[in-house]
């Protein structure tokens, strides 16, 4: 007999028993009103019975849970790249760029080459 599915607290908020997917995991999904397929689909490992649990806690807990969603994203909108890091993300988008011209060109000239008349 399989032990039942709950909602529970291992210090990263409440998570799943059988898994470490947390109800956090899953709320975005059910704020944008996907699908059980849809999420499923994104969350392969997830069982039906198991979204059904989040679902449930969802439902019987909203206002917490809507609550530590809302701290999530605050939290998310103030993070700041440091400089450093955005200079080094600028410089690689840079020669990535770079890079993807040369390319581009070398494949012209490839074409240029072989539909010549020889």
């Amino acid at each position: 007999m399989a032990a039942k599915i709950q909602i529970i607290d291992r210090g990263r908020g409440p998570q799943l028993s059988t898994s470490r997917i947390t109800v956090q995991d899953v709320v975005p999904m059910l704020k944008r009103n996907c699908t059980p397929e849809e999420i499923i689909e994104l969350i392969p490992v997830l069982t039906r019975e198991e979204l059904l649990a989040i679902q449930d806690y969802v439902r019987d807990h909203y206002d917490e849970v809507m609550e530590q969603d809302r701290r999530i994203a605050e939290r998310a909108a103030n993070r700041v790249t440091p400089p450093e890091i955005s200079k080094i993300r600028e410089e690689g988008r840079a020669m990535r760029l770079a890079l993807m011209e040369k390319f581009a060109k070398s494949k012209a000239q490839e074409k240029n080459r072989d539909s010549s008349p020889g």
